[in-house]
């Protein structure tokens, strides 16, 4: 198991450095609870050789889950010397699994982060749980990844449910620092206009509408799957935000 673990935060850091496509995975039930699972193709990266990371005598498939508590446990020390913020930033993640499959010869890479959540005021924006992933690898090392660096936590984001109205809610905490971020993506804005970021909910009755363009509808229309350019989560958060409208029945 440590081993796995070793091996996904290798991978992870790769991950957030590589071409990929996220999908951010709601499964809402009528009380406010639910499941979030934010999946990650990460292919591209075994195009390029990442069955070297893995190791050689290492199995051509794999299948692993493990939670993110025992993720955490590997590196208490580091997570020791944190501030009080980040370490308790951390501890939220305890309920968050990991689950990697891997297969060599097809030349594929996914993995998932999931959780279940008891309202929907409990959940989180995933891509700072990446962020976090990448600061326990790349602790004392002076490095971080692309998306680290423009992770500035300059934005809050927000879900809400009220039986008939599901609501995703971005802020810009600062306008002048959100600039600076933007304005700093330099070299690597080329790189994060290969991402894409798609969120798929499923609710548990039919969609009346959606306020976002581009919305997708499954055939009983209790699911709807948008997909933004990942430059909008940098550039342009708050043309993220959306209401989802119910149907009463």
């Amino acid at each position: 198991m440590i081993e796995k673990v070793r091996m996904f935060l290798v991978l992870c850091v790769s991950v957030i450095a590589t071409s990929c496509n996220f999908t951010e995975n709601i499964n809402l039930n009528s009380d406010g609870s639910g499941k979030i699972s934010f999946d990650v193709d990460a292919s591209a990266i075994m195009e390029m050789g990442g069955e070297e990371m893995i190791g050689k005598g290492k199995s051509e498939v794999i299948d692993s889950t493990f939670t993110f508590k025992e993720l955490l446990a590997q590196k208490k020390d580091s997570i020791a010397k944190l501030p009080a913020a980040e370490q308790a930033k951390l501890k939220k993640m305890e309920n968050f699994a990991v689950n990697m499959k891997i297969n060599e010869s097809e030349k594929t890479f996914f993995f998932s982060l999931f959780s279940d959540f008891k309202s929907t005021m409990d959940l989180v924006d995933m891509m700072t749980v990446m962020k976090s992933i990448d600061e326990l690898k790349s602790k004392g090392k002076g490095s971080q990844s692309p998306i680290s660096k423009m992770e500035d936590g300059n934005t809050e984001l927000k879900f809400s449910f009220n039986g008939k109205k599901f609501s995703r809610t971005v802020k810009v905490k600062d306008a002048v620092l959100q600039k600076q971020i933007v304005d700093s993506l330099g070299s690597i804005r080329p790189m994060l206009a290969a991402f894409n970021y798609t969120v798929k909910y499923h609710f548990p009755k039919k969609i009346k509408s959606v306020s976002a363009k581009n919305a997708l509808f499954s055939e009983d229309r209790k699911t709807v799957t948008i997909q933004f350019p990942f430059l909008d989560y940098v550039e342009k958060p708050e043309s993220m935000s959306f209401d989802v409208f119910l149907e009463n029945k």
